[in-house]
């Protein structure tokens, strides 16, 4: 079963005026992982799309979305798959990967049908894409690990960059995931926005009493949203994004935009947020 969700580009001047309920309804994704379905969101930053599949035991195929108006969902696009949950397989092209969890998947511009089995609960990011790159199976041992922040401002975390330049070529997709270490609360700080990317986040690995804080806006006109275990917030180019959570998580960020640079970035320092 497939479902589809639209999401339009928000100016900031409306963002500024929305209340709670408008800001969850634009920019938060929630609801995408339902067993025996795929559930997607297709946003209006980048054509970027961000969702997932739970096969639970069975076999979802993503085929066609009549969204993107080509017979098959990859036949202009790239797509980003990482497994959240138990040992599943992805199979595309005629090749069939199997992906224990937090192992990620690439796959490129006209690898077709894509079928997904087995445990596992696969979130999926996709961007339009220009060329084919090769699929790769990138497991955990294979990415760009980077460790960042302290003990004292409770930012410890530990970045492993997987569909990255510096790891493997593709075409605007560019996905890794962070994990805070224990103690620490804050994500990305010193915030930053990067205006000729967007960016979605997803949030796991946590309690289901647990939330997560997570700061959007403009930098002198934030908002935020409290985001539960396994959904994200979708952030556009203009907004700032990082967050303090309560107990351990993970978040898998994801971008898709101009460049491939990971280090296009404009930093807000805290004393100038507001």
């Amino acid at each position: 079963m497939l479902h589809v969700e639209t999401r339009h580009a928000i100016h900031p001047e409306h963002a500024k005026a929305m209340d709670t309920a408008a800001l969850r309804t634009s920019f938060l994704a929630s609801d995408m992982f339902r067993d025996g379905e795929i559930r997607l969101i297709y946003t209006h930053y980048d054509r970027f799309v961000m969702g997932g599949a739970v096969p639970a035991g069975g076999e979802l195929v993503l085929d066609q979305v009549a969204e993107t108006k080509t017979p098959n969902f990859l036949d202009r696009r790239e797509l980003g798959v990482v497994n959240i949950g138990g040992t599943g397989t992805v199979s595309a092209g005629g090749e069939t990967f199997t992906l224990e969890r937090g192992d990620v998947l690439y796959l490129g511009m006209g690898a077709g049908p894509v079928s997904f089995a087995g445990d596992g609960r696969f979130y999926l990011t996709s961007a339009p894409a220009h060329r084919t790159c090769p699929n790769r199976l990138i497991r955990l041992a294979d990415s760009k690990e980077v460790k960042l922040g302290a003990t004292e401002t409770s930012n410890k975390r530990t970045i492993n960059q997987f569909i990255h330049p510096l790891v493997m070529d593709s075409c605007q997709l560019i996905l890794g995931y962070t994990t805070l270490e224990d103690g620490s609360v804050w994500n990305t700080i010193p915030s930053h926005i990067h205006d000729r990317r967007m960016e979605a986040y997803l949030y796991f690995g946590m309690e289901p009493q647990s939330r997560v804080l997570h700061l959007m806006g403009e930098p002198q006109e934030t908002r935020h949203l409290f985001i539960g275990n396994e959904e994200g917030a979708i952030s556009p180019p203009w907004s700032v994004h990082s967050g303090a959570g309560i107990g351990s998580y993970t978040f898998i960020w994801a971008m898709a935009g101009d460049n491939v640079d990971y280090t296009d970035m404009d930093f807000i320092q805290p004393e100038d947020l507001r």
